[in-house]
């Protein structure tokens, strides 16, 4: 009898696509009136019940309206998002999301994130060009004969670094870029490619959970919970380093196990195809790391390093990230002698090989867009803030931790869930006796744990580069997820008494 496979990345999200508009058929529609600041006239425009009105940009009227944040966080452009109003939810009009719209919301999710499908498929590209080259494999080869009996120091080095972009500006959808090149290397230091995924991905996500000066998550939250980003700075580095240690830990431990027994890979029956894929590089193939091939790598190691300077410095975007990698595919062109027709070739072939990952990142766009057109969002923010009334301290620490769990399903972006609920959220630390930070640590280690296994988030899109399982994944992380989950439910209880 043959063994059934595990639905592909793509048939889960049309499934959880499928599974969102028929709540929107039974969750109550509804929607709390919004605010914006308008620096142009130096206004706030109220949205309410699809009509907007002007009103003067002060700290009375924010006062009017029940916001507790200070005006300067509007005005210093740290909220530059619509910010839900408390104590204004209404159920409105349903608007249930039917076939046609199901049908639609894939195309309109990868119309609304072609921003960051082209830096995938520019990234793509830009490796497509490398391997043409041959620059990848004598690089590969190198590094596997330096790092000899010390492959170890590649797991620490990879995770610390991308873990600290993530505490540090919010490194989550660039790590996509790294996947393709890291894998290869990880592959020829005799681990898996379950190694390299986790390496990146948790580096990402536990920086991000444990962020610090992350503007996306720890700084756009506490201006939206109208608390300075500093207070509550000193748990999070603390929480940081104790996550980020354990996380390396428990990579090194899988990664010792497979080093010592391939047989002990969860990809193990996949361990033919990723050598096809990404471990094409025979050790008894001499590639000799000429002048022409350094240069070749210098070039496409500064694309990134490039790339993260333009994030973290200049608030560049997914379009200049994705000119860098362009640019950096034509030097390389150049440097490499590559005529044009091979080139336009070389660079479509890479770019077609991340076209599914396009599609993942597409269709769960489409999710999010199918929840927002059926207004369910905001009646699942305002029946889950009415779940804490009454609680103590303690517990009411932890629900709010396992609320955000939840509510990342619904609202997998950062940035987005901080504007949407802070104003809400935060008002019930004051009704409890806490510190409004802590409801910022709740939200950002719930999305943050949660963020690992969450199927509307980055995880599938990293799988997909990969062509691992969500299931295979799921067996890798379970462990951590749950050790994590402990210490952070520890951390937060003690932190409230």
């Amino acid at each position: 009898m043959k063994k059934r496979k595990f639905p592909s990345a793509q048939t889960i999200l049309l499934v959880i696509a499928a599974f969102v508009a028929l709540l929107t058929w039974v969750i109550p529609s509804g929607k709390y009136d919004s605010l914006t600041y308008n620096k142009l006239d130096n206004t706030f425009i109220i949205l309410s019940k699809g009509k907007t009105r002007l009103i003067p940009a002060s700290q009375k009227s924010l006062d009017q309206l029940n916001i507790k944040i200070p005006l300067e966080n509007f005005t210093n452009g740290a909220i530059y998002k619509p910010i839900s109003i408390p104590d204004t939810y209404e159920k409105v009009a349903a608007n249930p999301q039917g076939f046609f719209e199901f049908v639609q919301s894939p195309i309109k999710g990868i119309i609304e994130a072609s921003d960051v499908i082209f830096l995938v498929l520019f990234i793509g590209g830009l490796i497509g060009i490398m391997n043409l080259t041959g620059a990848f494999d004598a690089g590969i080869l190198w590094m596997s004969s330096v790092l000899k009996g010390r492959e170890y120091i590649l797991i620490i080095l990879t995770t610390t670094l991308v873990a600290l972009g993530g505490t540090t500006f919010g490194f989550a959808e660039e790590t996509l870029a790294f996947i393709p090149i890291l894998i290869p290397v990880f592959i020829a230091a005799k681990y898996d490619a379950m190694v390299g995924i986790a390496c990146v991905f948790l580096g990402s996500s536990v920086g991000t959970m444990c962020s610090t000066t992350n503007p996306f998550a720890a700084i756009i939250a506490s201006d939206a919970a109208g608390i300075s980003w500093t207070t509550g700075l000193y748990g999070r580095v603390m929480m940081f380093c104790v996550c980020t240690t354990i996380s390396i830990l428990y990579i090194l431990r899988y990664a010792k196990r497979v080093k010592n027994d391939a047989a002990k890979s969860i990809i193990f029956d996949q361990k033919e195809e990723m050598e096809n894929l990404f471990g094409g590089v025979s050790e008894t193939k001499i590639i000799k790391l000429n002048y022409k091939l350094k240069i070749i790598i210098f070039l496409f190691t500064a694309s990134f390093i490039i790339m993260v300077i333009g994030v973290s410095l200049l608030d560049w975007w997914f379009t200049e990230m994705a000119s860098v990698f362009l640019v950096g595919a034509l030097l390389i062109g150049i440097v490499a002698k590559i005529n044009e027709s091979d080139f336009v070739n070389a660079f479509s072939k890479g770019a077609g090989e991340l076209l599914g990952v396009a599609f993942i990142i597409g269709i769960a766009r489409g999710v999010s867009i199918l929840m927002k057109d059926g207004c369910i969002s905001d009646t699942v923010l305002y029946n889950t803030s009415a779940i804490t009334e009454g609680m103590n301290k303690g517990v009411f620490v932890n629900a709010m931790f396992f609320i955000y769990n939840g509510l990342s399903f619904f609202i997998p972006s950062s940035s987005g869930m901080a504007v949407l609920s802070m104003p809400i959220m935060s008002p019930l630390a004051d009704t409890v006796g806490i510190g409004r930070e802590i409801i910022v640590n709740t939200y950002m280690y719930g999305m943050g744990i949660f963020g690992f296994i969450n199927p509307t988030g980055l995880i599938l899109a990293t799988l997909g580069i990969v062509k691992i399982g969500f299931d295979k994944w799921l067996k890798f992380v379970w462990p951590l997820v749950i050790i994590l989950t402990l210490i952070t439910m520890v951390f937060l209880t003690i932190s409230v008494y």
